[in-house]
């Protein structure tokens, strides 16, 4: 756990020591590595201590309850379904039966979707929470329902709720499937979009999935909305303190339309809005094409200099 969230730290005797809570490097706090209380902390700099969770919390600034979805993907354990889902049977397409669809997912290691994900040219450096994989997520097609491994993406409000499920399925050779849509979204999309990080005064927003997750590789700090679609991104809904928003524009007719429409709706809010245009397609493209350092270097080029020193590794 500490090579993954303190990876600035190196091990001394029995004990993790890194810099602060943070992950810098530096000798202030130290993680008790062997015996009854392994896992305690404390930072002898600041009087901060805890336990794993509360290092994770305050490591990827997540209230409790997210880390301990943070830690469950770490561990590679299920969500558990919320105990104000009802046990019967859930409208299909409600909230209800996408939050069981999700908990019934588990964590990508390991599984079809992170291959998928990689032939993709995308390495996830840390567990996604909104990104799950089901091995036989079903749907119907006009000769019957089949059921199919698929990758699910948690849609969330700017508050973290789950609101809808995004699933793209795949075929054994870890593409998509062969099948007419092999994308499908449920639930209630409007305004809201699979999630990457905690929303801030400082956003990116994207239509794709594998779009958002290039530009997440390159700027980890960043948090990112993928809105699933040019005319979602149009409707997405912020939280009242974004102040400067980056949109990752696809290169068509439609990602044109989708910024524009976006930036009529946020004038006079106080919100900065700056495109990051792609070479080809869109950004996902441009890695397949150019090249994750090609990429980084054209990417970095277009962010705005103080969100070069705040968000990147």
């Amino acid at each position: 756990m500490c090579r993954q969230f303190l990876p600035n730290g190196h091990r001394q005797g029995n004990y993790w020591q890194v810099g602060d809570v943070q992950g810098h490097a530096g000798r202030s706090l130290y993680v008790r590595l062997k015996g009854p209380r392994a896992g305690r902390w404390a930072d002898a700099a600041t009087g901060q201590h805890g336990d794993l969770l509360d290092l994770i919390a305050l490591n990827r600034n997540l209230s409790l309850r997210e880390a301990m979805d943070e830690a469950r993907a770490f561990l590679r354990m299920p969500l558990p379904v919320s105990s104000g889902c009802s046990l019967g049977p859930a409208v299909t397409g409600s909230p209800a039966a996408c939050q069981r669809l999700f908990a019934a997912s588990r964590p990508l290691p390991g599984t079809l979707a992170e291959r998928y994900l990689a032939g993709r040219g995308i390495l996830l450096a840390q567990p996604e929470p909104a990104l799950r994989f089901h091995p036989r997520c079903h749907r119907r097609e006009p000769h019957g329902r089949v059921s199919l491994p698929a990758l699910i993406a948690a849609v969330t409000d700017h508050d973290g709720h789950l609101t809808g499920l995004h699933r793209t399925w795949l075929g054994v050779d870890g593409g998509k499937a062969a099948l007419d849509e092999p994308r499908r979204s449920m639930g209630h999309l409007l305004g809201n979009g699979v999630r990457f990080g905690r929303p801030g005064p400082v956003m990116a927003v994207g239509e794709g999935i594998e779009t958002t997750l290039t530009v997440r590789m390159i700027v980890p700090g960043l948090p990112l909305v993928a809105a699933l679609s040019a005319g979602h991104l149009a409707a997405l809904l912020f939280p009242p303190d974004l102040r400067r928003l980056y949109v990752l524009q696809d290169k068509d007719t439609a990602g044109s339309r989708a910024l524009e429409r976006l930036a009529r709706r946020v004038q006079g809010a106080g919100i900065d809005i700056l495109p990051l245009r792609p070479r080809h397609k869109d950004f996902n493209a441009d890695l397949l094409a150019d090249g994750l350092p090609t990429l980084r270097k054209r990417l970095v080029g277009q962010l705005h200099p103080e969100d070069v020193a705040r968000f990147l590794p």
